[in-house]
């Protein structure tokens, strides 16, 4: 029998992998070309960063020799402990004490030292400085921190290949290439493509059907209108903020005891559906208490910075732990929002980005007037959310919140934020140290990104609201922007999502971003038309051939040589199977679920008391609800998820991590989801229609999301004929196969044949292809 086992999953493995089948003097010695014109931004910047500004930067407590190479004033005086000397003289290279070092072999006096075990500069890197310095040395403010402006549509080698602006500035990368554009996607895997991009979901042999008989030049514009149209759309969009906003259903620490706030994560759904413009969007959660005759629903929305974790264990400090909500809130404003990583001030000034401890403090007051608490005992059922909360009824839910799906009658209690009467003192905290205030500071934005005006901003969150979404503000659209080309391309045009700093990677394609950004705020920060924008150029609508040429000039893909080929993110997989299978509830919100998850996982990990000590998993429709309804619990999330690398949510987190694991493999192929959504699939196919080839194909359209080859249809064809038989012989035991999860067996399919067209759509759901976004 144990042979057996393995041969049938030997064979499995093998049918699925059958299926997934400047001048020359200048060039150094790498074959790098140095540029005509050497920017500080885009050229010297990063060696800087990278060598030098940990000891020569922002960081006044670590500066070596009273010399700040990040600021033009100091890198041009006079050096201090080198008399006569100056690091960089503006148009002599022999004169600057920077080159010589930097050029140097001499380990006593090169830069930098090899005790600092920063490295040494390439041959190439030191090139670039000298030409720089001989071009004047000319400091630039950090690109991210100057207003991003429209730049005319560069000329490109193929006017007819673009669609929008987005493509001129693709196509002049690729012309830099020296390679061409991909032909566009055929029909079926665009619409996959397109679908999964606006909902989430896969389309139905329907739509695929209409899609691929409709040869109108407006074809494919009908289709992107219609699925931004859907209520899944708000879904699709939610989930991404739903990791920025590090949404929970437990509080996390030792006890993790359960919270409600699903009623803000079904108010993002709602206002993305509804397509609020994201500057309202911000708004709202960063300050709709403070609004004028603040609504229910602006309150509501400001559930966005009460999602951290809190303790409810006896004992501990208040005030420390308060001082740790404050941390966590500013964490999330400026890396999910500003897209920068200013935690690194909490306790000494930024080592590489001009964010001083100070600076750190100011915004960290602007959330200091809250009227939480750092410790107030234990929740209970009937109240599971911390002080200052909102008391919605029925009333409330039915007049003016009815995107809010209530399952049953009482009261519902969300933290929200509310702000003190009297202003409370911040102070800059030693170290970081909750009990160590130092210097007393104001509440105020870094200079550096762009001044706070008094006179326009109020120093509270309303103020820090403007200040944030004030299309002067040179971050906020470029970050968001970036965000959701992310979500579509699998990387953003600046790689480092949520580091737009000093050490953040540079732009793929400045120009781009800028144009985006800036079309953004002049579209009324409309999100749906920024979607549209980028899902109907033609850089969206290549092929994912990848050519060998293609492929050693961009491995990446990060100049889109070829359409974007991403794995689905971890939610969606369950989606893909759920809505395949037609097992898919698809009501919008309300509490989160309980579905198949290993027996034991909580017990292990839990203090044994309060609501969440045990798992206890839902049944009916409850079991089938799409991916981001799943009840997390911090400290044991998803497992099945987290596998497939979705976010635990115990911090704000603006890219996902992506792995390729034998686990993930396991889960499509032993999960207790997919084995029953295969069988309930089969069993429908079956009743539907007789004919074996038309089951089998539907199953692969239904999953794959398009038409089967003739190779393809006779592989699954043969091993569906191979496992009939072994069932027809009892060789396997079809009972005992069907016999997979909650929803009814389908009596009038037979048996053998369920069990057989069970293990080929299995197969199919094991497919690369199946979870990919070709």
């Amino acid at each position: 029998m144990k042979n057996k086992i393995i041969l049938a999953i030997f064979g499995v493995v093998i049918v699925i992998a059958a299926l997934d089948s400047c001048s020359d003097s200048e060039a150094i010695a790498e074959g790098t070309v140095l540029p005509d014109s050497v920017s500080y931004n885009f050229n010297i910047r990063p060696i800087f960063s990278d060598k030098c500004f940990k000891c020569h930067g922002p960081d006044a407590a670590k500066r070596e020799a009273h010399l700040r190479l990040d600021i033009a004033d100091s890198a041009y005086a006079a050096l201090k402990e080198t008399k006569g000397a100056y690091a960089i003289v503006p148009g002599n290279v022999d004169a600057s004490e920077l080159f010589k070092r930097v050029s140097s072999t001499d380990t006593s006096y090169m830069m930098p030292p090899p005790n600092a075990h920063l490295g040494t500069l390439t041959p190439f890197e030191v090139q670039l400085i000298k030409k720089w310095i001989a071009q004047g040395a000319k400091y630039q403010k950090h690109w991210a921190f100057t207003s991003p402006v429209k730049a005319p549509l560069p000329k490109i080698s193929d006017d007819k290949w673009p669609v929008n602006a987005i493509d001129y500035f693709v196509m002049q990368k690729l012309d830099q290439l020296n390679t061409a554009p991909n032909e566009a996607e055929d029909k079926e895997r665009l619409l996959k493509r397109v679908s999964f991009d606006i909902t989430g979901l896969p389309p139905s042999i329907a739509m695929m059907d209409k899609f691929l008989a409709d040869n109108s030049d407006k074809a494919y514009e009908k289709v992107v209108d219609q699925l931004l149209q859907t209520p899944q759309y708000g879904e699709k969009m939610a989930l991404h903020w739903l990791d920025i906003a590090r949404y929970a259903d437990s509080y996390g620490y030792q006890d993790d005891n359960i919270r409600s706030q699903w009623p803000w994560r079904d108010w993002v759904i709602h206002a993305f559906n509804k397509n609020l413009p994201f500057d309202q969007f911000l708004t709202w959660q960063i300050a709709g208490d403070m609004l004028p005759n603040a609504t229910q629903e602006e309150m509501l929305a400001t559930g966005f910075f009460r999602n951290h974790k809190y303790t409810e264990e006896g004992g501990v400090i208040p005030e420390e732990y308060r001082v740790e909500y404050l941390v966590d809130k500013t964490k999330t404003f400026t890396k999910g929002i500003l897209g920068v990583t200013m935690e690194c001030a909490q306790c000494h000034d930024h080592k590489y980005d001009p964010f001083s401890q100070k600076d750190y403090y100011q915004m960290l007051a602007f959330f200091n007037n809250t009227k939480e608490a750092g410790y107030e005992g234990d929740v209970s059922t009937s109240k599971p959310a911390k002080t200052p909360f909102l008391v919605l009824g029925d009333t409330d839910i039915q007049k003016t919140l009815s995107f809010i799906h209530k399952k049953d009658t009482g009261m519902l209690t969300i933290s929200v934020m509310g702000e003190l009467d009297t202003l409370r003192k911040t102070y800059i905290l030693n170290r970081g140290r909750y009990d160590a205030p130092t210097v007393e500071v104001n509440a105020a934005a870094p200079e550096s990104i762009m001044p706070f005006d008094t006179t326009k901003f109020p120093r509270n969150r309303l103020g820090l609201a403007r200040w944030t979404v004030d299309k002067s503000n040179p971050l906020t659209a470029r970050v968001f922007v970036n965000q959701i080309w992310q979500d579509i391309f699998g990387r953003g045009i600046v790689k480092t999502t949520g580091d737009y700093g000093m050490q953040g990677e540079l732009p793929t394609h400045p120009e781009l971003l800028d144009w985006l950004a800036v079309d953004f705020m002049e579209h009324n920060w409309d999100v749906k038309y920024l979607l549209k924008e980028i899902l109907l150029s033609a850089t969206y609508r290549q092929s994912t051939i990848a050519t060998k040429e293609k492929l050693e000039k961009d491995p990446e893909n990060k100049f889109y040589t070829r359409g974007p080929r991403t794995r689905l993110t971890a939610e969606f997989i369950r989606d893909m199977v759920l809505a395949s299978s037609g097992l898919l509830v698809p009501v919008i919100g309300g509490p989160s679920v309980k579905p198949y998850q290993p027996a034991g996982l909580w017990e292990s990990a839990t203090s044994g008391r309060g609501v969440l000590a045990t798992y206890k998993q839902d049944h009916g429709e409850d079991l089938y609800r799409r991916g981001m309804y799943t009840f997390i619990k911090l400290t044991v999330p998803p497992p099945s998820m987290v596998m497939f690398d979705a976010s635990n949510r115990d911090q704000c987190e603006v890219k996902r991590s992506k792995t390729n694991t034998p686990l993930q493999a396991l889960i499509m192929m032993n999960d207790p989801l997919v084995l029953e959504a295969s069988r309930v699939l089969a069993q429908k196919l079956l009743v539907q229609n007789a004919d074996q080839k038309l089951q089998i194909s539907n199953a692969f359209r239904l999953i794959v999301c398009r038409k089967p080859t003739d190779k393809e249809m006779t592989i699954l064809g043969d091993y569906y004929n191979q496992q009939l038989q072994q069932f027809q012989q009892k060789n396997l035991d079809a009972n005992k196969t069907i016999q997979v999860g909650e929803w009814p067996v389908n009596d009038k399919a037979d048996i053998n044949h369920s069990a057989a067209l069970m293990k080929v759509i299995v197969m199919i759901y094991n497919m690369e292809e199946s979870i990919m976004k070709t």
